[in-house]
């Protein structure tokens, strides 16, 4: 398996991966990027996002999103992870650690002060995975959230 920066040509897969995503988390009403929304948004002039799929001879088998986000009390940027996803027959075989796990070098290499995500609170396989790899669940911290038109 290789994971490796998706290429304008995956928008495609990436969507695809997107909305697994979705209807993973039980969101898939929610899903409503195209593929003109991705490939503005992340390959277009500014970018906004970067993409890896983890990818072996049978195809794409997962997929991590991530941008920068800074904070003020490190003097650091920081890498936020919107998304992590591995098709369900794919699960279990390490492909979701080797993304974060690559993630992880990534933010070190650019110096960020620290790596961030949210996960669902019904989410147990998610959390216990995470927990597992070392993050902490940071219980005293709310998401919030203002929709734009």
């Amino acid at each position: 398996m290789t994971i490796r920066p998706a290429r304008e040509t995956d928008v495609p897969v990436i969507l695809a991966l997107v909305r697994g995503l979705a209807e993973y988390e039980r969101l898939a009403d929610q899903a409503v990027a195209t593929e003109d929304d991705l490939r503005r948004t992340l390959f277009g002039p500014r970018p906004h996002a970067e993409v890896v799929l983890a990818e072996d001879e049978r195809g794409v088998n997962g997929f991590a999103l991530f941008f920068h986000n800074y904070s003020t009390f490190r003097g650091r940027p920081g890498l936020y992870l919107e998304d992590l996803f591995v098709i369900p027959e794919r699960r279990g075989e390490g492909i979701g650690k080797a993304l974060l796990l690559h993630l992880k070098d990534i933010a070190i290499e650019r110096g960020c002060g620290r790596m961030e995500w949210s996960v669902l609170s019904w989410n147990e396989p998610a959390v216990g995975f995470y927990q597992r790899l070392g993050a902490e669940v940071m219980d005293d911290w709310r998401i919030c959230r203002i929709d734009l038109p």
